[in-house]
């Protein structure tokens, strides 16, 4: 298949699978498309050891790296703050209000040395420019194919360092105007992104917005995202206008995937319906799969979620005390237990390899063209 995206990164098939998951970045690069490891989640060493493993497992083949920089997050104007001192930001309402949920749940809580997000990350904030800066430095080093930031134009600093290590950029736009300061910024590959995508994600659906972005877009190649996990649609991107699509959600049942036990399984049971845009877990809005962690601080007697990066400062112990117990069925913990996930999940059904994913959408792919070649036929 030849579009300006398999040109540009020397794949088979135009379709990029973001994931937390080495073992997906390897196996989707080999079935012919392009792995690209989320690093967001990563610590610097956990990084460098991934990276190291596709490196030996891939030999050359391509991958990318995607991080999140956003534009604006708390204490961005001040040129980013502390680890310390945005903890102490934290109301004490807020942080009872966590305390309430775990202990309604029977959740218990984690030991004090069991770590938490500031001793992954020291003095850099999560999701801060200085944490990202690190992260980028350790990817670039490993020669990615393509670097992606994931909220926000990418700095001028992020833009330039990716170049000079003979990166292609790419950003994600939920809106044309998005679009149009990402091609300013001088981003390679725009990747549109619709409601229906897991993670953070804005309100216009991928129909609507896959050919506004590919209007806005101008020689830069677009891809489509959101709601894509077969070939029919990926069929309905690429026709309207895309050069080939991203796609996350849709790896997180396969069989290599590291998503929690328990939290695959209620993926392999939920309905399209069974998702829902909450600022719980980063401070954003981002599509997750619906459990009694979105319900309690959906509540109207629940504090408003925290701006980023206080709100994942502020939960990321208790997620991590959740997925620890969370493999006993029937508790409190496997209740709450959630994660990003996209409306594609209710297709989403039964846990094969990633490559068959990619193998089943091209040849999904290929019957939906050639069912509209027989429309033109005479």
């Amino acid at each position: 298949m030849k579009t300006p995206i398999t040109e540009m990164f020397g794949i088979d098939v135009p379709i990029l699978a973001f994931t937390h998951c080495r073992d997906v970045v390897v196996a989707v690069t080999k079935a012919g498309g392009l792995g690209v490891l989320g690093a967001a989640g990563h610590t610097r060493e956990q990084l460098e050891i991934d990276l190291n493993w596709i490196d030996e497992q891939l030999a050359g083949r391509p991958y990318g790296v995607d991080v999140i920089v956003p534009a604006r997050y708390e204490g961005s104007d001040q040129g980013g703050v502390t680890v310390g001192e945005l903890v102490a930001m934290i109301p004490d309402g807020h942080r009872r209000f966590l305390d309430d949920l775990l202990s309604r749940y029977d959740v218990p809580p984690l030991d004090d040395d069991e770590g938490g997000v500031e001793r992954d990350l020291g003095e850099s904030a999560v999701f801060s420019a200085n944490s990202v800066g690190a992260q980028l430095e350790i990817a670039l080093a490993h020669q990615p194919v393509l670097v992606v930031n994931a909220l926000g134009p990418p700095p001028p600093w992020m833009v330039e360092q990716a170049k000079a290590a003979g990166a292609k950029v790419g950003a994600l736009a939920g809106k044309p105007q998005h679009a149009q300061r990402h091609v300013n910024a001088g981003v390679d590959v725009l990747i549109a992104q619709g409601s229906e995508a897991g993670g953070h994600t804005g309100e216009i659906g991928s129909m609507v917005l896959i050919p506004e972005i590919v209007d806005a877009a101008g020689d830069v190649p677009v891809l489509g995202a959101g709601g894509i996990g077969r070939g029919r649609q990926m069929a309905a991107a690429m026709a309207l206008g895309a050069a080939g699509v991203w796609c996350g959600s849709v790896w997180l049942t396969t069989q290599e995937a590291e998503t929690l036990p328990a939290v695959k399984q209620k993926m392999l049971t939920a309905t399209s319906s069974d998702t829902v845009r909450s600022r719980s877990r980063t401070g954003k809005y981002t599509r997750q799969l619906r459990s009694a962690w979105t319900d309690a601080w959906a509540d109207p007697s629940a504090p408003e979620p925290l701006p980023m990066p206080l709100q994942p400062i502020l939960v990321d112990r208790a997620l991590r005390a959740i997925d620890r117990s969370a493999h006993q069925p029937g508790s409190g913990a496997e209740a709450l237990a959630n994660y990003y996930v996209g409306q594609i999940v209710g297709a989403m059904n039964t846990s094969i390899p990633a490559a068959q994913v990619v193998y089943e959408m091209i040849d999904e792919f290929v019957d939906a063209v050639h069912r509209l070649d027989h429309l033109l036929e005479d």
